[in-house]
Order: C-alpha cells, then structure tokens, then sequence
C-alpha cells in the first residue's frame, strides 16, 4: 500500500465569487460582501472582498465604513449583503460533485472540504493530478465556480498547499518534498497559528517554519504549553495523521445573532446567548433528536471567530442541560477576552433520535 492522498478544496473568496455568477457584470468591479449589523448605515464588516477590492486593503473582517473610504476613488465599487441561502445553494451543489470523486468526503464549511482519494487513483500520484484537474473543470463548466486545491500526503499540507497558488491553483506536495514546501514558508502558514503565537515566535527570532525546526518538543512545550507546544513541533515537519472522516453538513442545529451592541461584558453576552438556546432547544423537540455535542461562537468586533464546544455525558434534549453548558463554555471564552463580540451562535451537535427512555435531565 502506497501513501495515502488527500485533497483539500477550497472555494475562492467564496460568497463574493457567488455574487460575480449570478451578476456577471461585477467580474471586474471590487466587490464586498458585508455583513451588516442591526444598528444601520454602514455598521458591519467585509465578510469577503474580490480580488479587485483586496488590492486596496480591503479584506475579510475590516469595517463597512473602513472599506469604503479605501475604495472611496473606486466609483464602480459594490457592496452587497450576504445572501446565505444563495451561497449554499452553490456550495451543496459543487460539494456533490466533489463527494462523487471520493473515497472518503469530510465536510468542513460552506467553502471547504477534505477528500481523501488513495484507492481511487490507486496511490497514483499522477492519476490524483488528473482527478483534481477532473473536479476543477466539473464544477468550473456546471457552476462557474473557481477553486483551489491542496495534494498531499495529509491534512495539514494540504490545506496549505491549497492556498500556495489562489485563486484557481492546484498544488501538489509529493511525500518526498514536504520539508522543500514547508521551509521556506512564514510560520503563520501553519493552520491554527493566530497572532499572538506568531508574534511570540517573532521576538524569539523565528520567522520561517525551517527557523522554527531549530526548538525541539520540550522547548516549545514550555513556551506554548504540552498540547499546542505538540502540534507545532508535528506540524513544520509536516507530521499529521487525522483521518479523513465522513462528515456531512447538516448534521447539527445552530443559530446565531447579532447583538444590539458589541461588548465584552459577560451577562449582556449570556442573555443573547439564552435566547439561542431556546430557539435550539425548540428546533431539537420538532426534530425528535436528542444530542451530546454542545458548542458556541463568537464573532469579534474584526470578524475573527472564536468558538467552543464540550461533549457531555449522555446524549439529552434537555434546555437546562443546554444553557447550564453554554454558560460554562462563555466564560471560558471570556477569559482574557480583549475584543468585543459582534454576534453570537449555539449549535448542537452529535445528534440521536430521542429515545422513550433518556437520561433523567430531559424530563426537567
């Protein structure tokens, strides 16, 4: 048996590539699509700008008003509102094609998935080659929608691999080039390196994932703690054995909100958050199912997402259960929380049909 093979497919500025098929006419204007906020004008954030308005600075996360003024010489200019149903739409449809070219399809979002192709292609790296160039054109002639692809050995190198030549690239990392790929990339490559880290990493003289081969397990263990301090050591020797899985979308309930002001303040917060639980709760009861994963989002005042989740004990479709865990998971979230939070979201995950009988938390 041969090295396993994995794809990671990643849509191009997604939302605004959506807007750019169903209104050709915007292909060579910048475009933003916004997320607006409940307060008017132009309170929200760029939730995905075109490559034509990213050549102004303008980008995933900076404000409405923010954008405007950047491109404020740019009179072709378009900003438009998100239009999720639309977006899925497109996604369902092109995340079909790329399931039927799969062994293994792991659904990450709307813009992102994981196949894993080894029997398909036969551990034949030139035969994935193909079947990656196959995908590309199949969803470019029925949707009219660019992607790009990461190959690779794993999951790690192919989601970096997957963003090297954007938009429309196919990157290939064959098992014997790793470090060649890896080395000369900034750190921040690495998915799940954010800003502070990055920055620590900076003052200790570290700029490149070759650099950062230099600290041995025990010493970023120290600095990072044991289990991050683990996964950077894997990940610039490009060491990842997650499988694949079969995930498919759909298989959890969650809604999210924006609140009426962004705040840090934890009270505020958790009331938003208890109205989600209901509207959760209520969406489980009409479904029958009970569930075991419970989790929360946060989107901050810049757009960056902050999320997190626990798997309780028995499956339930207990409210109590839900908000006693939610409110748990907030203060977590909070602590150290030095950016406002914009919106906020509870999902249930993990889901069951309800039994006649249950743990006892679901009859209270």
């Amino acid at each position: 048996m041969g090295t396993r093979i994995v794809f990671h497919i990643d849509f191009d500025y997604f939302y605004a590539q959506c807007e750019e098929i169903r209104n050709p006419d915007l292909k060579d204007k910048p475009v933003c699509v916004c997320v607006f906020s409940d307060r008017g004008g132009d309170s929200g954030a760029i939730a995905t700008a075109n490559y034509n308005a990213r050549k102004f600075g303008v980008k995933s996360g900076l404000p409405i008003s923010f954008a405007k003024s950047r491109l404020d010489d740019q009179k072709d200019a378009v900003f438009l509102p998100v239009d999720f149903d639309y977006y899925m739409d497109i996604s369902d449809k092109a995340m079909e094609i790329m399931k039927s070219k799969s062994d293994i399809f792991e659904y990450v979002g709307k813009d992102e998935a994981y196949l894993d192709v080894s029997k398909r292609v036969n551990f034949d790296w030139n035969k994935a080659k193909e079947l990656a160039q196959e995908i590309k054109i199949e969803i470019k002639e029925k949707l009219n929608l660019t992607c790009s692809i990461g190959i690779s050995p794993n999951k790690l190198i192919s989601k970096i691999a997957s963003d090297f030549q954007k938009p429309d690239g196919l990157t290939i990392v064959y098992p014997e080039k790793v470090n060649e790929f890896l080395d000369p990339l900034k750190i921040r490559e690495i998915p799940g390196i954010g800003n502070k880290t990055e920055e620590k990493l900076s003052e200790m003289n570290f700029s490149t994932i070759k650099d950062l081969k230099e600290l041995d397990v025990f010493a970023l263990n120290k600095e990072f703690g044991r289990k991050s301090g683990t996964y950077i050591y894997n990940a610039v020797r490009g060491i990842d054995n997650s499988p694949v899985k079969t995930r498919e979308p759909n298989t959890q309930f969650s809604k999210i909100m924006t609140m009426k002001m962004d705040s840090t303040d934890f009270d505020f917060i958790l009331s938003n958050l208890s109205e989600l639980c209901k509207e959760v709760h209520q969406v489980v009861l009409n479904k029958n199912q009970m569930f075991k994963s419970i989790g929360i989002h946060l989107i901050q005042s810049d757009l960056s997402n902050k999320t997190k989740s626990k798997t309780i004990k028995n499956p339930t479709s207990s409210l109590e259960e839900l908000e006693k865990n939610v409110e748990q998971l907030l203060r977590e979230a909070l602590e150290d929380q030095k950016l406002p939070i914009r919106r906020v979201g509870v999902k249930v995950s993990d889901l069951s049909d309800l039994r006649e009988q249950s743990s006892l938390t679901n009859y209270f």
